[in-house]
């Protein structure tokens, strides 16, 4: 495929749909709330020697149908990506379900309880509902971070770097799918390695390495970054060709994905050696993938050709104001932030 015919299937893919639905959400808020920043991974609450850090999930109602266990497994692996994101680790979480019956509970539960064990998150209370006409699915957690990693604090001149776990495979494509999104590189993996390269992540922040950092959502790598800019009030470049990615999966499919391990760090000229060897040495991919530049305008490039994205100075994707003061308060200090 061209890089523009990439870039149009992008816009108009259902996931950047439904990152653009986040915008009239945040204006009630900043509505009911003031000027709230929003747009991180989980919501921050600043207190005593540290911060508290809260995230929650949905679930679309088809997926649980079609993968309970999966989509149990889903809300603890997804929630705990978010917490790590933000140079925290997680604590707990809680479930809220709805099912057609005990046996389907019964199958989101197994997969709740399977990767509350490989990530040693324990699931300590929730709601459920066993009389409802459909299966639904939320989870929340709750984590703690001694220094933040934001989407708030890129800045001109970092690099633009993505590291996910190659080691998996997609998950089989939904009955009229002809591909599946999701790439699974942790319901085989043993815990300990999951825990372990998910620990980089506070590790990065807490040695004052990157300050700015965000997991890779549904929106995949470009959708994602482009939520990091525009919450940072930035612009930059990405070079799709450098995305590390598997060998016999087309940049088009993988443009698409949904990574089980995926992150986009905005990282200093100084400390970007540093950041390379840690991931490395876990035998996880990362690569530089373009730089932050002044502006508001994320460009794309693939081979020789380049072209404009995004302008979020004209077309707001998520709508996240970038903050006008420092983003990381004293610990002590009350400070709230709202997470999409």
């Amino acid at each position: 495929m061209t890089l523009t015919a990439l870039m149009d299937a992008l816009r108009d893919s259902p996931a950047f749909q439904h990152k653009q639905d986040i915008a009239p959400m945040l204006r009630d808020l900043e509505a009911a709330h003031g000027a709230v920043p929003v747009g991180d991974d989980c919501a921050v609450l600043a207190d005593g020697d540290g911060y508290l850090l809260f995230a929650i999930e949905g679930f679309l109602n088809g997926f649980v149908a079609r993968d309970p266990d999966f989509a149990g497994y889903c809300g603890v692996m997804v929630n705990v990506s978010d917490i790590y994101a933000m140079g925290g680790r997680p604590t707990a979480v809680v479930d809220a379900l709805w099912s057609a019956g005990a046996d389907q509970a019964d199958a989101i539960m197994a997969g709740l309880r399977r990767a509350a064990g490989k990530y040693q998150v324990p699931v300590v209370g929730g709601h459920s509902n066993a009389h409802n006409d459909r299966a639904q699915l939320s989870v929340a957690i709750i984590g703690r971070a001694k220094r933040l990693l934001t989407s708030f604090d890129a800045r001109p001149g970092d690099h633009l770097m993505v590291a996910c776990d190659l080691r998996g495979a997609y998950r089989p494509a939904a009955p009229g799918e002809p591909d599946s999104h999701n790439w699974d590189a942790s319901s085989d993996a043993p815990g300990e390695r999951l825990r372990g390269d998910l620990e980089l992540l506070p590790l990065i922040a807490e040695r004052g390495l990157c300050r700015a950092a965000k997991d890779i959502s549904m929106a995949s790598f470009v959708g994602t970054t482009l939520m990091l800019l525009e919450c940072s009030g930035v612009g930059g470049h990405l070079a799709l060709n450098a995305l590390p990615r598997p060998a016999d999966v087309s940049l088009a499919r993988w443009l698409s994905t949904f990574p089980s391990y995926g992150f986009v760090l905005a990282v200093p000229e100084a400390h970007r050696d540093a950041v390379t060897g840690l991931f490395r040495q876990r035998d996880l991919a990362i690569a530089e993938v373009g730089r932050v530049h002044p502006g508001h305008r994320l460009t794309l490039s693939l081979e020789e050709e380049a072209g404009l994205f995004w302008d979020l100075g004209r077309t707001p994707f998520i709508g996240a104001p970038a903050l006008q003061s420092a983003i990381q308060p004293e610990p002590g200090a009350h400070h709230a932030r709202s997470a999409f």
